[in-house]
């Protein structure tokens, strides 16, 4: 006679803001900031569940953003989240892409930054931001922000394969300092963000 417990173990109770087990909630990281540059942050589905991410922490802390989940946006959406309004240009290197058939991007102008602004974000690996802008044709249309003299990054928990790669919450950090043209503005945000990732390496260590 099988006498094991056939009970399903409870769910863990989750945190309805940072949407992770409330054992493990980053709330307490979330550091509320404005920013004149409104960011779009589109996120690879293989991402939502990274314990490492931090486009959700960095989502909260932007009251001017918004995160949408998918690979492949249905196109009419996409356009209306890249309404004219603002002018939308892309967080991506401003490199010719010939495997994926991409043509050199329109460079980003200066004379912009008198401008309504709205940031793109792609948040997803290397590979897999690559080909969410191959399979979303208006993404491709974007005039690209590249990211200039950024310091090392504080992602010490997940591997970077290029020595000046950064998390997406860093990236989009420089980026705004950038356009706004104020470097000490989101600095509460990446001392957040350290907090951030001290407490994931705390959960590698006891996990050894």
């Amino acid at each position: 006679m099988n006498t094991a417990s056939t009970e399903v173990p409870a769910r863990r109770a989750m945190c309805v803001a940072c949407l992770r087990p409330r054992q493990t909630c980053i709330c307490r990281w979330v550091t509320a900031l404005p920013s004149q540059v409104e960011v779009l942050i589109l996120q690879h589905p293989m991402e939502v569940g990274n314990a490492k991410g931090s486009a959700r922490l960095l989502h909260l802390s932007l009251s001017n953003s918004r995160l949408e989940v998918g690979e492949q946006f249905d196109q009419a959406q996409l356009l209306a989240w890249l309404s004219r309004q603002r002018r939308s240009v892309l967080l991506y290197p401003e490199t010719e892409d010939a495997a994926l058939g991409l043509a050199a991007p329109q460079p980003f102008d200066p004379a912009w930054l008198d401008q309504p602004l709205r940031l793109v974000v792609l948040d997803g690996t290397w590979r897999k931001s690559r080909k969410m802008l191959y399979l979303n044709p208006p993404l491709q249309t974007l005039p690209r922000l590249p990211l200039r003299d950024t310091p090392p990054s504080h992602y010490l928990i997940r591997k970077a394969h290029l020595p000046d790669q950064l998390s997406t919450l860093e990236a989009t950090v420089y980026a705004l300092a950038q356009l706004e043209n104020d470097i000490n503005k989101f600095n509460p945000l990446i001392e957040a963000f350290d907090g951030f990732v001290a407490q994931q390496a705390g959960y590698v260590k006891q996990s050894v």
